[in-house]
């Protein structure tokens, strides 16, 4: 597997997860990007839901807080930021901006509302994550390529450890979805998968960060 020459004077990184200092954070997966109807559907979001819940469930049997993120757009803006690149979508108080059903999410569990890509920006999380002592984020839904990959950033600028497990996100392309989850790997966080999160959730093991063909 290649890596580009600067990407190559990266360090090799792993993490060791700690249920006590941890978080998964659920970004979008919300009607209006995966079910029929939705104004931005992106096809297949159904082979994300089996590894989403084997961490999700992973997540709540060692105490692992589980925070959903929703994109959702207040009606009447002069100027919606997101509106000037993209179809206007997941207006606040509809179906479109709740937690898809497959996915079980809980009133009882923390609730983000964002109005622009990453699940940081002029939200709440950061202060939730550290008022629960969060060090570690294990970040992951739609779209990897965007918001998926703006939250990624913003947990690595505020000084969390990131952890995707690529086969609960997808991109708007394989193209994307490569070219993203490199980038990730070689400057973000590590990139692995469900199966290995969870083991590292449930038995401590230690979660090694993928090498992506460039």
């Amino acid at each position: 597997m290649s890596v580009d020459v600067f990407s190559a004077h990266n360090n090799p990184e792993q993490v060791k997860l700690d249920p006590a200092r941890a978080a998964v954070i659920v970004v979008d997966m919300i009607n209006e990007f995966c079910k029929p109807g939705g104004r931005m559907v992106l096809p297949g979001y159904e082979t994300l839901v089996g590894p989403q819940l084997s961490v999700i469930e992973a997540a709540r049997k060692t105490g692992v807080p589980v925070i959903w993120v929703h994109d959702s757009h207040r009606r009447n803006m002069r100027r919606d930021r997101e509106y000037l690149k993209r179809t206007p979508h997941g207006v606040e108080g509809t179906w479109a901006t709740e937690i898809i059903e497959d996915l079980g999410a809980r009133d009882d569990e923390i609730h983000v509302i964002k109005h622009r890509y990453s699940s940081f920006f002029q939200t709440d999380l950061d202060l939730v994550l550290k008022d629960m002592l969060i060090e570690q984020v294990i970040v992951f839904g739609v779209v990897t390529n965007i918001c998926v990959r703006s939250t990624v950033h913003d947990a690595f600028f505020n000084g969390y450890e990131v952890v995707v497990p690529r086969d609960c996100c997808a991109a708007t392309g394989p193209r994307e979805q490569e070219s993203t989850l490199y980038d990730i790997a070689t400057h973000f966080g590590v990139v692995s998968d469900a199966a290995s999160v969870v083991a590292a959730l449930t038995s401590g093991a230690v979660i090694d960060n993928e090498q992506i063909a460039a």
